[in-house]
């Protein structure tokens, strides 16, 4: 009783953030066309809609983004503790009536194999979000009862308060729905519902290739697809029922720490600090945190593209050039010679360049392709990047600097001290004959450990996508080193 009461009274401080989590058994389940098609329906019905993906990736926030026009968060317990994971999320979702978070991978799979850590059942558990799992149910039946009792019971806290059956027809769901909440209540599990199901239907595909699914930007009347997706899940699902369930969401204070919301507070300049950030079908790959805080730290950030544009925006201190599928690209970013010379003459002025995995390539003297085609790019890095044919280097790393053999300790002192950590994750299909030396990934249980990076006077560039939160100091650095190169 005295713990209710104490409940009852910290309530009063705090607010409700109605939202759910939609997971699978597996990848390929359909979760990023229900994440997509449920916040179109949802946004038809006049709500206001905030999304967000477990995990590091970055395509499926695109495709959020293109359903709602505001960006997408990635929820990610590798890169933030718990505590800052809370309060993130409770920042980014504030003024939404009702946010969706999808998935990674299977409801628990985690960091390693043998590890729920950093899974989507991680993620739940921690923001207290109530899970709803999207299973395939074709060609199966009352196997989906002893799939669905596996994956509950697999966990005591798993939180699982809905399924959404996909590539089910509409004459069939009334028997499995019927047959499912019989069953499931039979074994103990009547607070599990069948929130309704996605039918065979086009606006449900999305294409994919090595990395993950195509992004948005090539695929062809995508706001149309997703809007179809909308319609027919307003009919097929039930948005009341999905409503409730987001209403359990944890409860959380509505008040930010002050420190979490000092948003400008280091921006003391008499100039901005312009950033120019390589966006279009070649360069896209941005965490949405990572811009948050370059911006907080004073920076402007202007967008240019290196494969439409002739050269670099005006008066810039400092260059992104983000992650992406250059090697789709390459023979338009071959030819845009005056692209490449533009950021030629900026790297030689010495402006400060962050280089991520596709913008490293583009960096390279050669790229070569799926074809056997060989582009002449930057000329920035020696040597060439080519397709593997495999995963290169996959997953979570702490990157520090690499204390041994280092040739350029000054340098790679400008940019991380010895003992300092930044993490980052390594997702690729291409790579490089000199992917550089001067910092060490380790993998987060210490078994493993890479050589990477180039660090410069004026660069950081590597195949590692940095999360710059982790170690603000870089951040901090990397201003410092753009504000030192402003010019009138």
């Amino acid at each position: 009783m005295r713990k209710m009461k104490e409940n009852a009274c910290n309530n009063k401080n705090q607010k409700k953030n109605p939202g759910f989590l939609l997971s699978a058994v597996s990848s390929n389940s359909g979760k990023t066309a229900a994440a997509c098609g449920l916040m179109s329906a949802f946004k038809q019905t006049g709500k206001r809609v905030c999304a967000c993906k477990c995990g590091p990736d970055y395509i499926d926030p695109m495709f959020h983004r293109e359903v709602l026009s505001v960006d997408s968060k990635n929820l990610d317990l590798f890169f933030s503790e718990e505590e800052v994971l809370k309060e993130e999320y409770l920042r980014h979702t504030k003024d939404a009536d009702i946010t969706i978070t999808e998935g990674v991978m299977g409801f628990y799979d985690g960091m390693s194999l043998d590890s729920v850590k950093g899974s989507s059942y991680d993620v739940a558990r921690t923001l207290g979000l109530p899970v709803i799992l999207v299973i395939n149910a074709r060609g199966a039946a009352m196997t989906l009862a002893a799939m669905v009792k596996g994956i509950v019971e697999f966990r005591p806290d798993s939180n699982i308060r809905g399924i959404l059956l996909n590539r089910v027809s509409a004459m069939l769901y009334p028997r499995l729905k019927e047959m499912l909440e019989n069953e499931l209540a039979r074994i103990g599990h009547d607070e599990i519902k069948i929130v309704g199901y996605m039918p065979e239907n086009e606006a449900f595909h999305l294409e994919s290739r090595h990395l993950g699914l195509v992004t948005p930007q090539e695929m062809e009347n995508l706001q149309e697809k997703v809007r179809q997706a909308g319609e027919i899940l307003t009919k097929t699902v039930d948005l009341e029922l999905l409503e409730q369930i987001a209403g359990e969401a944890a409860v959380w204070k509505a008040e930010i720490s002050e420190e979490s919301e000092k948003i400008g507070s280091l921006k003391s300049l008499n100039y901005p600090v312009r950033i120019a950030v390589a966006r279009d079908e070649a360069f896209c790959f941005y965490y949405k945190d990572n811009l948050e805080l370059l911006e907080s730290l004073g920076c402007e950030l202007i967008e240019f593209s290196p494969l439409y544009d002739k050269k670099l925006p005006e008066k810039i201190n400092g260059i992104l050039l983000g992650g992406g599928y250059p090697e789709l690209y390459g023979k338009q970013l071959a030819e845009n010679q005056s692209m490449l010379e533009s950021i030629r003459r900026a790297l030689d002025d010495k402006i400060p360049c962050l280089a991520e995995c596709g913008g490293f390539m583009y960096l390279h003297e050669e790229m070569e392709d799926t074809d056997g085609n060989v582009w002449k790019l930057v000329g920035r890095i020696h040597g060439r990047t080519f397709p593997t044919g495999k995963l290169v280097r996959f997953g979570y790393v702490n990157l520090q600097v690499n204390s041994l053999g280092m040739g350029n300790e000054k340098e790679a002192e400008d940019w991380f001290l010895l003992g300092e950590n930044i993490r980052a994750h390594e997702f690729h299909y291409w790579d490089s004959t000199d992917s550089g030396s001067d910092c060490l990934a380790v993998k987060p249980d210490g078994k493993r450990s890479w050589e990477c990076m180039h660090l410069e006077e004026n660069l950081v560039v590597g195949y590692p996508h940095l999360y710059y939160p982790s170690c603000e100091k870089f951040a901090e650095r990397f201003v410092e080193k753009c504000r030192s190169s402003y010019r009138e």
